[in-house]
Formats: C-alpha cells, sequence, structure tokens
C-alpha cells in the first residue's frame, strides 16, 4: 500500500497551477495531471502528466485507474459540461467538481435564474429567457431601459454583452441574432462587484476571502472583457464597500444554492463561485461558476494555511462540518501578463524573459518553456501574486515581478492599487 495520496489535476491555466501548489505543500500528495497542454508550472508540481483532452471522460478515467488515482480537482468548467466528474466518480474517484446537472449552476444560466426562481432564493435580477433571436429582438425593441444580454451556454467570460455599455440599442438587436441557443436577457446590475468562493461538500459551505477581479483590457476599467485582468485581497478577507449585512446575504444566498440543488436531487460538490453585484438594495447575482475562479483562485489558494489535501478528502466525504480551514490574513494581489494584442487579437510565439529575484508568488497559465525563454501563447501568459500586510505591500510585490518581465506582453499596473480601491468605496457611497 502507498502511503501516498494520489490526487489528479485537471486543466492547464493559472488556476491549476495554484491548486497544484497548494496540493503540494503535503510531502504525501502525490499530484497527477491531465492538461490540454503543457504547463510547465503544473508539469514542475506533477509526479506524472498526460497531455490529453481535458473534456474526455474516457481518457481520464483509463489515467485514474492506471495511477490508483482516488480523488480529482477539475479546475475549468468545460470537463465539468463534459460530465467528466459523473464518469470519475461512477470509478471510485472522488471528486471537488459538481455532476454534470448541477454544474448546470453555471454552464446554463437559464437553469440557474429559474431554480432561483422556483426557490424564492434572494438576489435574483429581472429576467427574460428567450429560445430565438427573434423573440429577443422584439423584446428589446420595446424596451425602455438597459438590460445585460447573456448567451445561456459557457462563453469563458466573455459572451456577456451590455446595452447602453458595450452596445447601443440597434446593436443589441443584431446581437442576439448572432446568439445561437437560449439567449438570457437581464436588467442591468448598477453597483460594486465581488466574488465569494466557498468550499462545498453537498451540504455545507466554508467561506474564502472575499476577491475583487478586474474584467476589462486596460487600465481604468476600459476595453473589451478579458478572462480577468487580475484581482486583489485585503488583510481582513472583506472589502470596505461590502457591509457585514451585504457579506451575510451574499453567503445565505450561497447556500439557499446548495439547498435548492440538493432539493433537486443533484447534490453540489466542490467549490461554488458567486459573482455578486453589490447594489443600494443590497447583493444581487450575477452569476455562479462551478468551480475556482481565474485569476480568483490564485489569490486565496496563496494564502491557505490549512492542508488542501485534507480539505479535497472533507469535501468529497460530506466532512466540510468537522473541517477548520484558515488563511492568512494578508493582502494579496495578482497581476496577469497577457500577450500583445489580447483579448481580440492576442500574437502568440512572443519571447519572454523573466527575472527570478522577485518576491511575488509565480502561477504559469498560457505559456511555454523553451530552454531559458518562456514563450506566449494566445491567452493570458502568468501571473504574479503579491503578498502583504497592507494593500500597498502587496500591489508593489506583485508590479515589481510583472513589470521585470521583458517580451511583448502587458499588463495592468493599476490592479491592486489604493486608489482603484478608493474609487470603489466612494461608487458605493454614491449609489446608497
Amino acid at each position: 500500500m502507498s502511503s501516498h495520496t494520489n490526487i489528479l489535476v485537471v486543466g492547464s491555466g493559472g488556476r491549476e497551477h495554484a491548486i497544484a501548489v497548494a496540493l503540494s505543500k503535503n510531502p504525501q500528495t502525490r499530484i497527477f495531471a491531465v492538461m490540454n497542454r503543457m504547463n510547465p508550472g503544473i508539469a514542475e508540481c506533477a509526479y506524472k502528466v498526460l497531455i490529453a483532452p481535458e473534456t474526455n471522460p474516457e481518457i481520464i478515467k483509463q489515467f485514474c485507474l492506471e495511477h490508483e488515482i482516488r480523488f480529482a480537482c477539475i479546475g475549468p468548467e468545460a470537463p465539468l459540461e463534459a460530465g467528466v466528474v459523473d464518469v470519475l466518480i461512477k470509478e471510485g474517484v472522488q471528486c471537488v467538481g459538481p455532476s454534470k446537472l448541477a454544474a448546470r449552476i453555471e454552464t446554463d444560466k437559464a437553469f440557474c435564474r429559474n431554480l432561483m426562481k422556483k426557490y424564492h432564493i434572494p438576489g435574483l435580477p429581472e429576467y427574460h429567457i428567450f429560445q430565438s433571436g427573434t423573440d429577443a429582438e422584439s423584446f428589446l425593441k420595446s424596451a425602455t431601459k438597459e438590460y445585460a444580454i447573456k448567451p445561456s451556454g459557457l462563453t469563458g467570460g466573455k459572451g456577456v454583452r451590455i446595452m447602453g455599455e458595450h452596445l447601443t440599442h440597434d446593436e443589441a438587436c443584431r446581437y442576439v441574432h448572432e446568439l445561437t441557443g437560449t439567449v438570457v436577457i437581464e436588467e442591468r446590475l448598477t453597483g460594486e462587484e465581488f466574488t465569494l468562493q466557498a468550499f462545498v461538500d453537498g451540504t455545507h459551505l466554508i467561506p474564502m476571502p472575499l476577491v475583487q477581479d478586474h474584467k476589462r483590457a486596460y487600465e481604468g476599467d476600459v476595453g473589451p472583457n478579458t478572462g480577468g485582468m487580475g484581482s486583489y485581497t485585503l488583510p481582513d478577507h472583506r472589502f470596505p464597500f461590502v457591509t457585514q449585512e451585504d457579506y451575510d446575504k451574499a453567503f445565505a444566498i450561497m447556500k439557499q444554492t446548495v439547498a435548492s440543488l440538493a432539493a433537486e436531487g443533484t447534490p453540489y460538490v466542490g467549490i461554488l463561485y458567486g459573482q455578486f453585484m453589490n447594489t443600494a438594495h443590497g447583493p444581487m447575482v450575477i452569476e455562479f461558476n462551478a468551480r475556482f475562479g481565474d485569476p480568483e483562485a490564485m489569490n486565496v489558494l496563496s494564502l491557505l494555511i490549512s492542508d488542501f489535501t485534507t480539505i479535497v478528502q472533507a469535501i468529497t466525504t460530506g466532512r466540510l462540518d468537522t473541517t477548520t480551514v484558515t488563511f492568512a490574513n494578508k493582502a494579496t494581489v495578482c497581476k496577469y501578463l497577457v500577450p500583445e494584442g489580447y483579448p481580440d487579437n492576442p500574437i502568440s510565439g512572443g519571447k519572454l524573459i523573466a527575472r527570478q529575484n522577485h518576491r511575488a508568488l509565480c502561477y504559469y497559465a498560457s505559456v511555454i518553456r523553451d530552454g531559458e525563454f518562456l514563450i506566449t501563447q494566445s491567452s493570458r501568459t502568468m501571473a504574479f501574486v503579491g503578498i502583504g500586510d497592507t494593500l500597498e505591500e502587496a500591489e508593489q510585490i506583485a508590479e515589481e515581478a510583472a513589470s521585470a518581465v521583458s517580451g511583448p506582453v502587458r499588463h495592468r499596473r493599476d490592479i491592486g492599487t489604493r486608489a482603484v480601491l478608493e474609487k470603489r468605496i466612494s461608487h458605493m457611497k454614491e449609489i446608497r
């Protein structure tokens, strides 16, 4: 009998590198990885790597059987939608990640909104579901206020368009015809976004520090939406623009959502990510994700003091209520380097030279190693996380490391700055 705990990490991005690093802190944990393409950071942590489609349940199942893998952490959403968890659980591999049906909380926005309505879960915006572009267009033609237009399925965080901000009224009417499948149209929410992530074992939830992500490509929150340019947390794990009452409401919404999925016969096991808009009337649900956020995973896992392997075991065996989870009381700032032209026309093949003597944690994403160089691919390249006693210290550490990389990449220098935080605080004061 091996004294090791064999754990599989599925996925090849910065989030999965952070998961692998967190697991690697336990010397008894042996990490296996299945990824679409080689991530040099994950490969460094892993005992064995398989380069294969992350959405192929059969290949992943065979890999688990071959190596006596008992647990799996599913990083991205696509494998959840492909039913990887369902196949692994049948083989006795316990998964941090929900079943295909429970993952619809993310993979099917119409399902999510209807579930919230059925179970009277607070934080539900006014919404309308349309099966055709023609129906959606006739609704928009008579609309007197601004709406968010969302494809019901997965879009990698880039499919949402907002009338009045991204699109004129006429462009919105055209956009709904470009979308295939179900379209969800929701009232446009105004306020400050925050993310609450929680470990979930089907019944119990343990919350993680609040994170704020920056989706816009350029400084000052302008430009197209991206997968996320960076994020930050504060030493008390909260935000000044989120009151205790706001926080309690958001966490109650998460708990009710988990309870409603259990009542539907599809218990939710894994990481639940709640994206909230804090409005004049408290937190509203923008969306749920059925996994860690990327970059938000890098903030919270970098602060995790408790053994992540123990948490994985508690999540998958329904024992979170007997598990203590602690995070360091420090600030984190995560800054993503992206290739020039990202997100619309990213230029791949750029040579990067990263300095080694910085104080930040480095998580690799869409980048390959070629000798002493790192080579950019078509998505976010690598992320630096600064950890400090104050936001200023964490930001300085992340900024020093990010700006020391030479090559055709850029990053948002404003993420994690006091000025951005103050802007959020005053905006919240205005709308309240």
